[in-house]
């Protein structure tokens, strides 16, 4: 397969997006508010509520750019932040999660949105979805602010699987190089490998598979391979694809994000400290709105699940109306280009051994 073969023309006409309303820490009202943000700026969406019908008529009711363009779908039950994956597949038919999942998998809608628990998520939507052919192991891709051109670098896993090998590194890459390709418009992405160095002869043994793996499948799949990186890369211009474990991943989007809140954090205090550095704070509001957009995670919330057969995005458990508007704008770009087609045909391409999990 060439590189052309992800940019076919993407479709037009109404989006349906199947939204989990009950789940994270700011409850449906936080929710309903992102979904008025995102129908007042995109009059192609419709949304699917999924929740406590009482709760949300009333929300939905004092949004009017909701009105005849949301549906609700009651349930009886909300998965917790604490709840175990395993229970919530066994025992989650009547969750909002659950029926958020499920319409997607009916082809009722193009994407579901969900704040709610991460794993139980995943394990639930792995169950209805299913894998696509050749993936062993999905994967959450992101988008990490960067000095790239493009403002943003793709990084996955960032939590779906703590652990992986050689060949399910291999296929992240090739994932996370179509969501580059068909999400930030870049013809050939650049790939790398996160590491403890540079050098080759660095790093566990899977990574040195990996290594391999990935320069070999390049050229083949239209992407350039710039070798191991490091953790300051992640947000640096060297790559534009940056391939890891879910448990490293992790990790480093939840530092950045603490570095981030401490970055600002500091510079409050900064101006605070006198008179003449909060006149000077002045002078600087402009520029320091300018960097507090692009530095701002509820801007770029939202993490793709990669490697399923349908689209479902992960938006952080404690999104504001901002936050859960980011993510349902991603989740609608992704289904106006059918990603969840071109990332499939991608992974089948190429010639990859089936999952033997």
């Amino acid at each position: 397969m060439t590189a052309q073969t992800d940019q076919r023309q993407s479709k037009t006409g109404r989006i349906v997006i199947s939204v989990d309303a009950m789940g994270g820490d700011n409850g449906p009202a936080a929710i309903v508010a992102g979904c008025d943000v995102s129908a007042r700026k995109n009059p192609d969406i419709f949304f699917i509520l999924h929740g406590a019908e009482n709760e949300l008529e009333p929300l939905v009711a004092r949004r009017k750019s909701l009105s005849n363009r949301c549906k609700i779908r009651n349930t009886s039950d909300v998965v917790t932040m604490d709840d175990k994956p395993s229970q919530i597949v066994r025992n989650g038919k009547d969750t909002s999660m659950w029926s958020a999942v499920e319409e997607v998998r009916n082809g009722t809608a193009s994407v579901a949105v969900s704040c709610g628990n991460t794993g139980a998520l995943m394990a639930l939507s792995m169950i209805r979805l299913r894998k696509l052919p050749g993936v062993n192991r999905p994967a959450i891709a992101v988008l990490y602010p960067s000095s790239n051109p493009q403002g943003f670098n793709v990084l996955l896993d960032v939590g779906a699987d703590v652990k992986a090998d050689a060949d399910d590194l291999l296929r992240f890459a090739l994932m996370g190089m179509s969501y580059a390709r068909n999400g930030l418009d870049l013809p050939r992405p650049r790939v790398g490998l996160l590491n403890v160095g540079t050098e080759e002869h660095k790093g566990r043994t899977e990574l040195k598979e990996a290594f391999e793996l990935i320069r070999d499948q390049a050229d083949a799949a239209g992407f350039e391979f710039v070798g191991f990186v490091e953790g300051g890369d992640i947000s640096g211009d060297i790559c534009d694809v940056i391939v890891t474990d879910g448990f490293t991943g992790n990790v480093a989007i939840k530092t950045g994000e603490g570095t981030a809140s401490l970055v600002g954090n500091r510079l409050r205090e900064a101006f605070q400290y006198s008179l003449l550095s909060r006149l000077a704070s002045l002078l600087a509001y402009p520029s320091l709105r300018r960097l507090k957009k692009k530095i701002d995670p509820r801007r770029v919330n939202g993490g793709v699940f990669l490697g399923l057969n349908g689209t479902v995005v992960k938006s952080h458990g404690a999104a504001d109306a901002t936050g859960v508007s980011s993510a349902i704008k991603l989740a609608a770009q992704l289904a106006d280009i059918q990603f969840t087609d071109k990332l499939a045909a991608r992974v089948a391409a190429l010639p990859l051994e089936e999952s033997t999990e």
